[in-house]
């Protein structure tokens, strides 16, 4: 699927929650690297701490991230997503002395309505790690949150 492919339909809206999944640039499983995922994971929560989004669950699996938020007022999704994968690719790549993307360029987004069951939505992209044979438990992997925890 292209670029454009991905960006028509989509539409932005403030307070809107959004299943987003990005993927790192060449699947490159650089957040196999525990350390390296939690560069990520401090980029996200800092969106948070700023009010851009409302986290409310998360896996990042070694070579794309799974994301459910709501989406704050103050910028729109593309802007946000934006800031996320600039600030993130900065964090990565100084770590490993490095330059370059680290992200695709694209990103898939589903808006979800007030009618479908969040929880359950969580539930299945947290499990990602189990279903791709990671672990054995959830709780033996380390890059997940959920509010409901």
């Amino acid at each position: 699927m292209s670029y454009n492919d991905l960006r028509k339909g989509r539409f932005s809206s403030s307070n809107q929650t959004y299943f987003i999944t990005t993927v790192v640039k060449g699947r490159v499983p650089y957040f196999a690297d525990y350390f390296l995922g939690r560069k990520v994971v401090i980029e996200m929560r800092r969106l948070h701490d700023e009010k851009l989004v409302q986290s409310i669950a998360w896996v990042l699996m070694p070579d794309h991230l799974h994301w459910v938020f709501q989406l704050g007022d103050s910028h729109d999704l593309s802007t946000t997503m934006r800031l996320f994968k600039g600030r993130s690719a900065n964090k990565v790549n100084e770590a490993l002395i490095r330059q370059g993307p680290i992200w695709q360029k694209t990103y898939f987004d589903r808006a979800i309505r007030d009618n479908e069951d969040i929880k359950n939505i969580s539930r299945y992209l947290v499990a990602n790690p189990l279903r791709s044979g990671l672990v054995k438990n959830i709780g033996e992997y380390p890059l997940w949150d959920a509010i409901w925890l």
